[in-house]
């Protein structure tokens, strides 16, 4: 696979730098880094188009704000690509009406604007999907004896955040692994945005905090803390799903929260929380109403849902759930 950037600024700097130290420099036929102080709002795009451009496959804009991500779509006419990646990692570095210009300018383009960086994953691209293998949202494996022994990063962030997380996880109780994993990325010298997207209703620096947790919570096979739904209050009917529609990782395109028929929403099996409230296997809640489901995998437990649900159905709970 073949891949052009445009870069700027120290974000983009350090994505480049990951990739080539994780053995991609060979597949970066090019490159143009741009400055951090261009105009908010740009009339002429073509002084900015690279002169000599090589085919490519991907084009990957990392660091670049506003109007200057225009150029996307001409630079992948130019090097016959047909897949990019715009990563946004600030509310106002890519505002919605920016993206869907883009997108416009480029019907024969597949673009993706992974939210923050870390959330990319496979979509039916070939090229994108080919990197998305690589780096994205995190995957690690990690071994464990009530302590953590061994963590291996099968798929890390792009700006190499995963490996300095999973350096700092080495003998980690099991059940601190997620908190560290969250302090250890608030160390690490993320640009993901510490203001509020209102799109999403929470901050890039967040949704790139519940990846990680995810990552951990998915390689230890639990979770030790989620929001919980509490189905004989829970009725979608007069709330008109609230939950789902302010949950930051719903939003980003996660299933964190879904509606199940007949109040199937947790078992004994499968979690194990400190008040024993849920139904097991042989005796699950009967409802004709759909109720709402939240994943441990995925939650955050940033609260939100707690304080959009009108019916107080969701709680914070912490103990084992296991995935």
């Amino acid at each position: 696979m073949r891949i052009y950037i445009l870069s700027s600024g120290k974000y983009g700097g350090r994505v480049v730098n990951n990739l080539v130290e994780h053995g991609m420099a060979s597949n970066i036929v090019g490159m143009e880094d741009y400055p951090e102080d261009l105009p908010e709002f740009i009339d002429d795009f073509s002084k900015y188009i690279p002169q000599r451009l090589s085919p490519a496959d991907l084009i990957l804009s990392v660091g670049l704000s506003g109007d200057i991500n225009m150029i996307v779509p001409e630079v992948a006419r130019k090097t016959g690509a047909k897949s990019a990646i715009i990563p946004i990692y600030d509310p106002e570095q890519m505002p919605p009406g920016l993206q869907q210009e883009i997108i416009e300018s480029a019907p024969d383009v597949r673009i993706v604007f992974p939210k923050p960086f870390c959330s990319l994953e496979p979509v039916g691209d070939a090229p994108i999907d080919e990197f998305a293998t690589r780096f994205g949202k995190p995957v690690l494996f990690i071994k464990s004896d009530h302590f953590i022994k061994k963590v291996k990063v099968l798929r890390g962030a792009p700006c190499g955040s995963t490996d300095y997380i999973a350096k700092g996880l080495w003998s980690t109780p099991e059940g601190e692994a997620e908190l560290t994993a969250t302090h250890k990325l608030n160390n690490y010298p993320c640009n993901a945005s510490t203001v509020k997207d209102h799109i999403v209703g929470d901050t890039n620096m967040h949704l790139a905090s519940y990846q990680i947790k995810e990552a951990v919570k998915r390689a230890l096979g639990f979770a030790v803390k989620s929001a919980v739904v509490d189905p004989e209050t829970c009725d979608p009917s007069q709330c008109q799903a609230e939950c789902i529609k302010h949950c930051p990782q719903v939003l980003i395109g996660l299933d964190t929260i879904t509606l199940h028929e007949d109040g199937l929403t947790a078992t004994k099996n499968s979690i194990t929380i400190q008040e024993d409230t849920l139904t097991s296997h042989e005796n699950i809640i009967t409802s004709h109403d759909k109720k709402a489901v939240i994943d441990p995998a995925t939650c955050g437990y940033c609260e939100i849902c707690i304080n959009k649900c009108p019916l107080d159905a969701i709680e914070i709970k912490t103990g084992k759930f296991e995935l």
